[in-house]
């Protein structure tokens, strides 16, 4: 009772602070009691976002459920409230432009908790469950890929397909599309999803896959956030590589650059041996980019000049491709490599190479975020596009934007993953 008589004051004075038009007894009705933050520290940060480009107002409050459940009830009050609010899922914040942000209503904290009553609680969501014989894991929607990773090494597994950055929630990627380096061969991390638990509109809560609620596993599935909130799961696991040869070469011509990814993702369906298992690229359109952004691949002591690869100074374009090992074949790997490279057409004595352990490769942004949090570099706003260019109309677009409108005025990321649109 004296919970209940807390949270009701709490709620009344959020009342008189913001004017919300919500029966307080409504949210009291939950049963969450714990799991429902006004704490100023929660609110602040659910009203923020990786892109910092929006200044939304802060929610009227913050859950951190710790099942399936919670989100259903919180959802479906809201469904069914006579006075009305919004409810927003948020999992590390990554959104850029305040997706999973709310001013009139309550954002679902899933990844975690921000430091408020969540913590008091002491509920919180189910660890992943990994089944090895199945080679998939259950993982809860809020769960950031980097803890996954850890929790399949632990049986030598790994899940197929990434992005490049581990400290992203299952259910945003998921939401997204999920694509890195891998997708040419496995396909985005929605094309490697068995089953998921949804929490729908209405506040229902639906097992979906290809053969349950088929409708809503794919609406799901990169409908971003659109139709249902994710609170589990089930990724598909292959055997974890232990090590990763990583390798950048350097192109001034386009059309070669481009003709050598297109060559490298149509050995998808080649055995282990003789394609790589990553293939990315990025443009390069100043030295500052290739010298200091996702840089620690390349030697501080020998720094690129484009001046010295490309004589007029224009655009310079990175491959990225990488191969994964274990130490039982590690005398193999110096030929398998040395065999695809002699296939590409990039500039000579321009290759740059490195070892590494798997998990430092997949990792490897985060610490470029280290290094970047340490110069107070990082909480900036982050303007981002995503686009989806066809294969017939990628030089046109190179020529409009790369080395028309960007030329060399800009210094952020510009990355090139190129996929096979059957995955």
């Amino acid at each position: 009772m004296a919970t209940k008589l807390l949270l009701t004051f709490a709620i009344c004075r959020l009342i008189v602070t913001v004017g919300l038009t919500l029966d307080p007894t409504e949210l009291l009705l939950l049963g969450v009691d714990a799991q429902l933050s006004v704490d100023p520290t929660d609110v602040k940060a659910a009203s923020l976002d990786f892109g910092l480009l929006t200044g939304a107002q802060p929610p009227l409050a913050v859950m951190h459920p710790a099942s399936s459940q919670d989100v259903a009830q919180l959802v479906k009050a809201a469904y069914g409230s006579n006075f009305g609010f919004t409810v927003s899922a948020r999992g590390h914040g990554h959104s850029i432009n305040g997706q999973a942000q709310t001013a009139n209503g309550v954002v679902v904290q899933m990844s975690g908790s921000i430091g408020g009553s969540g913590v008091a609680s002491g509920r919180k969501p189910p660890y992943p469950r990994v089944w090895p014989q199945e080679r998939f894991v259950d993982v809860w929607g809020g769960e950031l890929w980097i803890d996954v990773l850890r929790s399949t090494l632990q049986h030598g597994l790994a899940p197929k397909s990434w992005t490049d950055y581990l400290y992203l929630s299952v259910g945003g990627t998921l939401s997204n599309a999920g694509i890195s380096g891998q997708a040419f061969n496995h396909g985005p991390q929605i094309s490697n999803v068995h089953e998921l638990d949804v929490v729908t509109g209405k506040g229902e809560l639906l097992t979906c896959s290809e053969e349950q609620n088929s409708e809503m596993f794919h609406a799901v599935l990169g409908g971003l956030g659109q139709f249902g909130i994710i609170t589990r799961a089930r990724i598909s696991l292959e055997p974890a590589p232990q090590r990763v040869r990583w390798i950048r070469v350097l192109y001034s011509n386009f059309s070669t650059f481009t003709r050598d990814q297109e060559y490298l993702i149509s050995l998808h369906e080649q055995p282990a041996s003789q394609k790589f298992d990553y293939v990315e690229g990025f443009v390069i359109v100043d030295e500052g980019l290739i010298n200091n952004w996702r840089s620690s691949f390349f030697s501080p002591h020998n720094p690129v000049k484009i001046s010295s690869l490309e004589p007029n100074g224009g655009v310079l374009y990175c491959l990225e491709i990488a191969k994964n090992y274990h130490e039982s074949t590690a005398s193999t790997i110096d030929q398998e490599v040395e065999s695809l490279l002699k296939k590409l057409n990039f500039i000579p004595a321009s290759v740059f190479t490195t070892d590494m352990p798997y998990v430092d490769f997949l990792d490897r942004v985060h610490k470029a975020e280290l290094k970047l949090r340490s110069k107070g570099l990082w909480e900036v706003p982050h303007p981002w596009l995503n686009l989806f260019v066809p294969k017939s109309k990628i030089a046109d677009f190179d020529k409009g934007v790369f080395k028309g409108i960007l030329g060399n005025k800009t210094s952020g990321p510009i990355l090139i993953y190129p996929m096979n649109k059957n995955k």
